[in-house]
């Protein structure tokens, strides 16, 4: 069945005009990694330089789920925990990035979990895309095992799997070692400017 977020199965398409975050929040895990594979990567990672407003999107195992409503609802509201991410280019092809987290009741706002950004090959499909590396000596060893990455979905609307890194042992089975499996879909909006 063809949901109104579908387009023809093009790889690197041109990016549709009419998608928001809300739309994509709309998408059905399965869904999402089908409109991140008609994505295209940014020619430049200068793309994304700045504070772009982030959202969790489909959840592996959660979105039909009774509570994939709730959480797609809480994921959207200012009350929900990650922002965004922050970027900044150092030239065309790499650059460095930090997530954005707010806990108001404890931490208050916080740049957590830094990483390096470049134009790659995709853990997902191998064609280009804009690599999110966390593998940095800074970084506690879990989130050096997160890997994202993102396509452009719609203008200034990116697309991208939160992955993790190996054999995940959690609610999920799958990926053996040297592998990566997709945890959760998430959006990014530069148009739509988080806090810096």
């Amino acid at each position: 069945m063809q949901t109104s977020t579908e387009q023809p199965s093009t790889p690197h398409a041109l990016p549709r005009a009419d998608l928001t975050l809300d739309a994509l929040a709309q998408l059905t895990f399965a869904a999402a990694g089908d409109l991140y594979a008609r994505g295209r990567p940014p020619s430049s990672v200068r793309a994304l330089d700045g504070a772009p407003k982030g959202r969790m999107l489909a959840v592996r195992g959660l979105d039909r789920s009774p509570l994939a409503g709730p959480l797609r609802r809480f994921a959207g509201s200012g009350a929900f925990v990650w922002d965004g991410k922050t970027f900044a280019s150092t030239s065309e092809r790499a650059g460095t990035g930090i997530n954005r987290v707010q806990i108001p009741w404890a931490l208050g706002r916080q740049r957590l979990f830094a990483f390096e950004t470049r134009l790659g090959p995709s853990l997902v499909d191998g064609r280009d895309s804009f690599i999110l590396d966390y593998d940095l000596p800074e970084n506690p060893g879990w989130i050096r095992k997160v890997h994202d990455e993102i396509r452009e979905v719609s203008p200034g609307l990116y697309l991208g799997p939160a992955m993790w890194k190996g054999a995940w042992k959690g609610a999920w089975k799958g990926g053996a070692p040297g592998q990566a499996t997709t945890v959760l879909w998430f959006a990014l909006d530069t148009g739509a400017r988080g806090w810096s």
